[in-house]
């Protein structure tokens, strides 16, 4: 027999009804909603940005990335090692050309070079005393031969007169063989004495070319620790601003650490970087624009390099106007480098939705009130434009507003 719920039961089988309604009565309200999210064929004008495809040129271009850098910058560093004595200036602080930076510890270095100096003067003495004995060693071979060719003019003359004797029956067959033994042996001796002067001329030479090539090699060395002493003066090349300078003082410094970079504010360039891949579409002369805060400029590429870090390819960028005020050093730069230009092609305003050359999916207005997507092949661009290859006329009106949430629709209604 059913017996007869209680008040408390009652109220809980009220509230679980309740709950399985409520439910289904809000689960009803999701789908409603969503149905009509997903079908929704209508948007607001208001929230789309159009804009007209146009027939008209369009600089082809690569994007790369770049930096501000002053146009003019030196990296001054220490010629030898040595300490830092003393500080002049300090960063930030316009500097003049010539003008002391630092004062280095130069005691090694000028010892070095006054012990040049004694080297360079002793080779000078010994190649003046190796002139001086070339030309004693060979006055005397040169006076041997005349002498040698007096004695061999006189044993000509003996033939001669033993010849003379032997004709008048005075003389001997003996006595003439022997005379012309005496003159043959006496030309032979000359000759060689000749023959030697020949070859002591060319060792003399060959030893004072060597004297010569040792004194010019410390004459060099001389003229190069000069230049170091020079250098170590530390001054600035040319009138700028210093933008680092190493102000430890009593450090030790190391031949080639850097002291000091001395930078030209008043000029700029661009210190650039591109993918590799793109890399073949530079070339020197080149357009390019920059864009930096909202700012654009013009310019040209003056450099590229010929290798590549990182998958990246570095090239330099003069700035038309370099001095414009708006520039300063450090500042991130988008670039646009122009490679080819195309005349009289369907071009529409560049934006987010391009993502690279492709097939894209966009809007095109067909009238008043309603939009229409259409497959649309979209080809090369620059900061401004891209070019429509097919899929829009000029004339039409695109949506370049981000539209994924209707990329399902063929078809939408402008409210």
């Amino acid at each position: 027999m059913d017996r007869e719920l209680t008040k408390e039961e009652k109220r809980k089988e009220s509230r679980k009804l309740y709950l399985r309604f409520g439910i289904v009565a809000i689960a009803f309200v999701a789908l409603i909603l969503g149905f009509s999210f997903i079908f929704n064929d209508s948007v607001e004008a208001s929230k789309l940005n159009f804009a007209v495809a146009e027939k008209s040129t369009l600089e082809s271009s690569v994007s790369a990335s770049g930096k501000i850098v002053p146009l003019y910058e030196q990296t001054i560093v220490s010629p030898v090692a040595t300490r830092i004595m003393e500080v002049y200036c300090d960063e930030g602080e316009s500097v003049k050309s010539d003008q002391s930076l630092l004062k280095l510890d130069l005691e090694s270095a000028e010892t070095e070079m006054r012990r040049l100096a004694d080297e360079v003067s002793m080779r000078n003495i010994e190649l003046e005393q190796t002139a001086l004995n070339n030309e004693t060693y060979l006055t005397d071979l040169e006076m041997k031969i005349k002498t040698k060719e007096m004695a061999v003019n006189h044993l000509k003359a003996e033939v001669s007169n033993e010849r003379r004797l032997d004709s008048i029956g005075s003389g001997t067959g003996d006595r003439i063989r022997e005379a012309e033994l005496a003159y043959s042996t006496g030309l032979l001796e000359l000759e060689q004495l000749k023959m030697q002067l020949v070859n002591e001329r060319k060792s003399h030479a060959a030893i004072y070319k060597s004297k010569q090539l040792e004194e010019s090699i410390s004459q060099r060395n001389l003229l190069e620790m000069e230049r170091t002493l020079e250098d170590a003066k530390v001054k600035a090349p040319k009138s700028g601003t210093v933008t680092y300078l190493n102000k430890a003082l009593g450090t030790s410094i190391s031949a080639g650490e850097r002291l000091a970079v001395i930078s030209d504010l008043s000029h700029f360039k661009i210190a650039a970087e591109i993918a590799e891949g793109n890399a073949g579409k530079l070339s020197v002369g080149s357009a390019v624009k920059i864009r930096f805060n909202r700012n654009l400029l013009d310019g040209h590429i003056s450099s590229i390099s010929p290798q590549n870090q990182n998958g990246m390819v570095e090239f330099n960028v003069l700035i038309d106007n370099d001095s414009d005020k708006k520039l300063r050093s450090g500042l991130k730069t988008e670039l646009n480098v122009v490679y080819d230009v195309h005349d009289e092609v369907v071009r529409i305003p560049n934006g987010q939705y391009f993502q690279g050359p492709g097939t894209y999916s966009l809007f095109v207005k067909v009238s008043p009130d309603k939009l229409e997507r259409r497959i649309v092949t979209l080809g090369d661009s620059n900061f401004d434009y891209v070019e429509v290859k097919s899929g829009i006329n000029p004339g039409e009106e695109v949506v370049i507003t981000d539209m994924t949430d209707y990329k399902s629709r063929k078809a939408l209604t402008l409210k």
